[in-house]
C-alpha cells in the first residue's frame, strides 16, 4: 500500500474519505493479482511447450559452504567425453594401422561387430535413463560408420572415383544417422550429424562428373536450400543452429563463385549463368529470412530480427550483383559503377511490397550499401575539383593551369553522385520500413548533389570559363540553401510526414494505421498515480485517458495472455496508459538537431569549400580573378542581408576577405609596389570601422571588424620592407582604431590598439630617420599612457597607482637610467636627476607609490652614477686601514641600534603601505 495512503489512514480521516481510500487500494491490489496470474499462466504454456528438459532437474539441495568448482553431471559429460574420444582415436588408429595384419573376414567380424555393438549399446542406456553415457557412445557409433565407410573403400572397392565415393558414402550416412536419430529419440548428436554429413554429396557429385565452378555452386546452393527447410522445420535448437551454419557456408560459398563468376563475365550471355546463380541465392536468402519464425522472449526476438535482416540484406546484395553484372558486360567500362548504382536503385522501389520488417530492413540496408560504396568512389573526383584549383597558386595571371590526371572512371562521377543524391530524396518515400534520419539524410543529400556539381569540370574536363562558372553556380545554390533552408526542406518527404509515419497512413513497418491511434491524446495518469510517491507499476497501470482508476474486469486490469506475446512483467508499465500511446509518431529525442539548422550549416560549409574553389581558379587570368571575386563577393552579401543566425555572420566575413582580395587585385592589376598594395588594403577595415558604426549593437559588426582588423598585419607586412611607407601604414590604422575607439561599445579595446599603433609607427618613423637617442622612443610611450593613467584615476581612485603611472614611469625612467649609467657626459644624468626629482617630490605630495618609488631609486642610482668618480678617488687617497675601520664602526652603530633601526623600517614600510 502507498504511504500516502497509510498517513491517511494514520491522520484518522472521515469515514467517507477512508472508504474511499480503502476501495481505492483494493482496486489495485485485484489488478495486480489479474496480471500475476496472465504471467503465471503464460510461464506455465511455454514450459509445457519446451518439453520436460525446461522444467526444473530434481536433486538434493546442496549445503551452503564452498562451491565445487565441477558439478557432478558437468564431470561425468566431461569423463564421458575423453573416454569416447579416446575409443575414437583407438578406432582410427586400428583402421588405418592395424588394418593389413587381419584377413578379409577378421576385418568384417571386427568393424561389423563393433558398429553395431556400438549402434545398439545407446538404445539400451536410454532405456535406463543413461542419457550421457548413451550420447557418448552414440559419438563413437557414428565416428565408426565413418570408418567402415573409409574400410570398404580400401578393401573392396579401391578402384572407385574418389569424390564420387566420397558424395555416396556422405548420402549413405546422413541417411543412416537421421534414422538412426529417429530410433533413438532421446539422442542429441546424430541427427546434427546427418544435417554435416548432407553437405558433401551434392557440391561432391558436381565435381566427380567433371563440372564447372558454375555447377558446384549450384550443387552448393540446392544444398544451402536443403539446409534452409531443415532450419526452419527443426523444432530442437541443437539441429537448427547447425543447419542454419551450413546453410550460410555453403549458400555464402555459392554466391561468392557466382560473383567471381559475374565479374570475370566478358560479354552479356556469359553473364546470364552467373546472374542465374546469384538470383536464385537472392530468392532462397530473402525467402529464408522472410520465414524466419519470431521467439517468444524479446532478447531472442531481437537476436532473430538482427540475424534476419543481415540475411535479407545479403539476398539484396546478391539481386543487385546480379542485375550489375548484366548491366556491366552491355555498357562501356566507364559506366560499371553506374550500372550496379542502377540496380540499387531500381531495388528501393522494390521493396515497395508487402513484406515484413526485417525484409525490408535487409533489402533497404543492401541498397544503401551500394549507394554508400558508390558515392566512396567518386569522391577522389569530388576532392580532385576541391583541391586542383590550388595549383593556379604557382603561376599566379600565369594562364589556366594544366589538368591533372582524373582517377578511371572520373566521367560518370557526378551522374553517380545525382543518382545517390536522388535517391536520398526519395529513400523516404520508397523505403518507409527503415526512413533515414532526418537531418542526416536531407544534408546527405544536399552534400552529394552539391558534389556533383564540383566533380563536373573534373569529369568534363572543363576550360577555365566553364569550370569557373560551375563552381560559382554550386557556390550560389549552396549559398542560397543556406540562407533559406525551409526552401529545401518544404520539398523533401521528410518534411511533410512526421517520423515513422509511412505513406496514406501507413506505419513504419507498412501496416495501416489506425487514424485512432494518430488522433489519441497521450494519456494521463489519474492524479493518485502521479502523486503517490510509493505507487510502482501496479499504480502507474490504473492510468487511463481520463483519470479514473478501472475496475478488476475491464482490460486494463486483467490483461489476457496472448499467443505471441508474454504478458507484462509485474512492476512495468501497462495497462491502458500504454495502449493509449500513439505509436504512428513517436517523440523526438531531446539531443536531435535542428533539421533547418543542420541544413543551413552543411549548404555554408559546401559553399565555402566551392567559393574557395572557385576563388583559387579564379587566379589563373586576370579577368577570371575579378569575375569569381565580384561574384563571390556579391553573393556574400546577399546572404549576409538575406540569412539569420551563423548563415549571416559568416556570409558577412566571407564578404569581407572578399573584399580584400578584391582590392589586392585592383592594386596588383595596377602594378603598384608591396607599400603602396598595403596601404590600399587599409581601406578594407576603414570600411568596416564605418560599416561597424552604421550597424551599432547588431550581431554581425563585431564579426566584420575583426575580420577586416585581420588585414593589418598583411598589410605590415606588405609594408615592411619600405620602413617610411610602413610607418605611414601603422599611422593610418592607428587613425582607424582611434575612430573605432570612438563609439563606447569599441572603446577599451580600440583605444589601446590605437596607442600602440601610434607608438609603433612613431618609433618605425624615427627608426627610419636614424634618431637613436632613447627619450625619443620612450616619451611617445609615456605621455599618452600617464595620460591614461590619470583618466583611469579619477574614474577610479581606488586604482592602484603602479597600474596608473607605472608602466608610463617605468618605459622612460628605466631605459634612460641605463643610457645615463654608459654616458659619459653631463647632461643626460642632470636632466634625469631633475626628472627623477620631480617625479619623486609629486608622488610625496600625492601620496602615490609607484612615483615616490620608481622616482627616488632613479635619482638615487643617478646620483651614485656621478658620485662614484669621486668616491673612487677618496678611496685610493685613504690609508688602507681606514675602510675596514669604518666598516666595523658602521656594523657596531648598527648593531647598537638595530631595535631603532627596525622600527624605522617598519614605519617607512607602513607610510608606503599607505600610500596609493
Amino acid at each position: 500500500m502507498p504511504r500516502t495512503t497509510l498517513d491517511a489512514m494514520d491522520n484518522a480521516l472521515p469515514p467517507a474519505e477512508e472508504l474511499r481510500l480503502i476501495d481505492r487500494e483494493l482496486v489495485r491490489l485485484d489488478a495486480h493479482r489479474a496480471r500475476l496470474l496472465a504471467r503465471r499462466a503464460w510461464l506455465l504454456t511455454a514450459l509445457r511447450a519446451a518439453g520436460p528438459a525446461a522444467g526444473p532437474s530434481p536433486g538434493p539441495v546442496r549445503s551452503r559452504g564452498t562451491a565445487a568448482e565441477t558439478s557432478p553431471p558437468g564431470a561425468q559429460n566431461a569423463l564421458l567425453a575423453l573416454g569416447g574420444t579416446l575409443l575414437a582415436i583407438a578406432a582410427v588408429a586400428f583402421t588405418v594401422v592395424s588394418w593389413g595384419h587381419m584377413g578379409i573376414g577378421g576385418r568384417a567380424l571386427v568393424l561389423g561387430a563393433v558398429t553395431v555393438a556400438a549402434l545398439g549399446t545407446p538404445l539400451l542406456l536410454l532405456r535406463r535413463k543413461l542419457v550421457s553415457t548413451a550420447e557418448s557412445v552414440a559419438a563413437l557409433a557414428l565416428v565408426l560408420t565413418v570408418l567402415d565407410a573409409y574400410a570398404l573403400r580400401r578393401a573392396v572397392l579401391p578402384g572407385t572415383d574418389a569424390l564420387a565415393y566420397t558424395a555416396a558414402a556422405a548420402g549413405v550416412l546422413a541417411a543412416v544417422w537421421a534414422g538412426y536419430a529417429r530410433a533413438g529419440g532421446g539422442l542429441r548428436l546424430p541427427l546434427p550429424g546427418a544435417v554435416v554429413a548432407g553437405q558433401l554429396p551434392l557440391p561432391l557429385w558436381a565435381l566427380s562428373a567433371g563440372g564447372s565452378a558454375g555447377a558446384v555452386a549450384w550443387a552448393a546452393l540446392a544444398t544451402a536450400g536443403l539446409d534452409v527447410l531443415i532450419a526452419l522445420g527443426a523444432r530442437r535448437k541443437g539441429v537448427r543452429a547447425p543447419a542454419a551454419a551450413c546453410a550460410v557456408a555453403a549458400g555464402g560459398w555459392s554466391l561468392l563463385t557466382g560473383l567471381w563468376l559475374s565479374v570475370s563475365a566478358a560479354s552479356p550471355a556469359a553473364s546470364v549463368e552467373p546472374a542465374l546463380l546469384l538470383l536464385a541465392g537472392a530468392a532462397l536468402a530473402l525467402a529464408a529470412a522472410w520465414r524466419t519464425p519470431a521467439p517468444a522472449s524479446a532478447s531472442a526476438s531481437a537476436s532473430a530480427s538482427a540475424s534476419a535482416s543481415a540475411i535479407a540484406t545479403i539476398g539484396g546484395l546478391a539481386a543487385i550483383a546480379a542485375l550489375g553484372g548484366v548491366l556491366r558486360t552491355a555498357v562501356p567500362p566507364d559506366w560499371a559503377v553506374p550500372a550496379y548504382l542502377l540496380s540499387a536503385a531500381s531495388l528501393l522501389a522494390a521493396v515497395r511490397i508487402r513484406a515484413p520488417r526485417v525484409v525490408l530492413t535487409g533489402l533497404g540496408a543492401a541498397s544503401g550499401l551500394v549507394h554508400l560504396a558508390s558515392a566512396l568512389w567518386a569522391a577522389p573526383v569530388v576532392l580532385l575539383g576541391l583541391t586542383g584549383p590550388a595549383a593556379v597558386l604557382e603561376n599566379v595571371w600565369g594562364g589556366p593551369p594544366a589538368p591533372g590526371a582524373a582517377p578511371p572512371g572520373a566521367a560518370t562521377a557526378p551522374v553517380v553522385l545525382a543518382v545517390v543524391a536522388a535517391a536520398l530524396w526519395v529513400a523516404p518515400r520508397l523505403l518507409p520500413a527503415v526512413p533515414p534520419p532526418r537531418p542526416a539524410g536531407e544534408c546527405a543529400a544536399l552534400v552529394l548533389a552539391w558534389s556533383a556539381a564540383v566533380a563536373a569540370p573534373v569529369a568534363l574536363s572543363l576550360p577555365l570559363g566553364p569550370a569557373l562558372a560551375v563552381q560559382l553556380s554550386a557556390t550560389a545554390a549552396a549559398l542560397a540553401q543556406a540562407a533559406r533552408p525551409s526552401l529545401a526542406a518544404a520539398l523533401l518527404p521528410t518534411a511533410r510526414r512526421a517520423p515513422g509515419a509511412g505513406r496514406n497512413g501507413r506505419a513504419a513497418d507498412g501496416t495501416a494505421t489506425p487514424p485512432e491511434a494518430a488522433r489519441t491524446p497521450r494519456a494521463t495518469a489519474s492524479p493518485e498515480a502521479t502523486t503517490s510517491p510509493g505507487a510502482t507499476g501496479s499504480a502507474r497501470a490504473t492510468a487511463t485517458p481520463t483519470g479514473s482508476p478501472p475496475h478488476p474486469g475491464s482490460p486494463a486490469a486483467d490483461p489476457a495472455p496472448d499467443d505471441h506475446t508474454p504478458p507484462e512483467a509485474p512492476g512495468r508499465t501497462g495497462g491502458a496508459a500504454g495502449a493509449a500511446a500513439p505509436a504512428g509518431r513517436p517523440e523526438p529525442p531531446p539531443y536531435a538537431p535542428d533539421p533547418l539548422r543542420a541544413l543551413a550549416a552543411t549548404a555554408l560549409a559546401c559553399a565555402l569549400l566551392s567559393g574557395t574553389a572557385a576563388a583559387l581558379l579564379g587566379l589563373a587570368t586576370r579577368p577570371a580573378t575579378f569575375t569569381a571575386l565580384g561574384v563571390l563577393v556579391a553573393l556574400g552579401a546577399t546572404a549576409a542581408v538575406t540569412a539569420r543566425g551563423l548563415v549571416r555572420t559568416v556570409a558577412a566575413c566571407a564578404t569581407v576577405v572578399g573584399s580584400t582580395g578584391l582590392v589586392a587585385a585592383t592594386a596588383a592589376a595596377a602594378e603598384l609596389p608591396g607599400h603602396r598594395i598595403a596601404l590600399a588594403l587599409l581601406a578594407v577595415p576603414a570600411g568596416a570601422a564605418l560599416l561597424g558604426a552604421r550597424l551599432g549593437r547588431h550581431p554581425v559588426a563585431p564579426a566584420v571588424e575583426v575580420t577586416a582588423a585581420a588585414v593589418v598585419p598583411i598589410a605590415v607586412a606588405l609594408a615592411a620592407p619600405n620602413p617610411p611607407a610602413l610607418a605611414l601604414v601603422l599611422a593610418l590604422a592607428g587613425v582607424v582604431a582611434a575612430g573605432t575607439a570612438v563609439r563606447a561599445e569599441r572603446r577599451p579595446l580600440a583605444g589601446y590598439a590605437a596607442g600602440a599603433l601610434f607608438v609603433a609607427a612613431t618609433w618605425v618613423r624615427l627608426a627610419a630617420s636614424g634618431v637613436d637617442t632613447p627619450e625619443a622612443y620612450t616619451l611617445p610611450a609615456t605621455v599618452p599612457a600617464l595620460a591614461l593613467g590619470l583618466l583611469r584615476r579619477r574614474t577610479d581612485p581606488s586604482a592602484s597607482s603602479w597600474t596608473a603611472y607605472g608602466p608610463g614611469l617605468g618605459a622612460t625612467l628605466v631605459p634612460s637610467l641605463l643610457a645615463a649609467w654608459g654616458d659619459a657626459g653631463w647632461q643626460r644624468p642632470l636632466l634625469l636627476g631633475l626628472a627623477a626629482l620631480g617625479v619623486t617630490l609629486a608622488g610625496a605630495r600625492r601620496r602615490l607609490r609607484a612615483p615616490l618609488v620608481l622616482g627616488g631609486l632613479t635619482l638615487a642610482l643617478v646620483a651614485l652614477h656621478e658620485l662614484a668618480p669621486y668616491v673612487v678617488q677618496a678611496v685610493d687617497a685613504l690609508p688602507r686601514w681606514l675602510p675596514p675601520a669604518l666598516a666595523g664602526l658602521l656594523l657596531l652603530a648598527v648593531g647598537a641600534t638595530y631595535e631603532q633601526r627596525l622600527r624605522d623600517v617598519r614605519r617607512f614600510r607602513e607610510s608606503l603601505g599607505r600610500m596609493r
